[in-house]
């Protein structure tokens, strides 16, 4: 599966676990820097799937009639 096409939880989820693999220190070099560069990959997709999330926020407010509407976030 795709890294886009995971959720955020399961890209944190696996971005946790590389980094548990690259503290433990126990794997070699070459191994190391793909998974830091897999991890930099799930990084980016979590930030763009927060900022997404942030745009769909919506924002409730009252409008003069003491009445709720919901806006969408900006």
């Amino acid at each position: 599966r795709k890294y886009e096409e995971l959720s955020f939880e399961d890209a944190m989820k696996k971005l946790e676990e590389i980094s548990g693999k690259l503290e433990q220190g126990d794997i070699s070099l070459e191994e190391s820097i793909e998974l830091f560069s897999e991890g930099v990959r799930l990084s980016e997709i979590c930030s763009k799937k927060l900022e997404n999330a942030e745009n769909k926020i919506s924002m409730l407010i009252k409008d003069d009639n003491q009445k709720i509407n919901e806006v969408e976030y900006e």
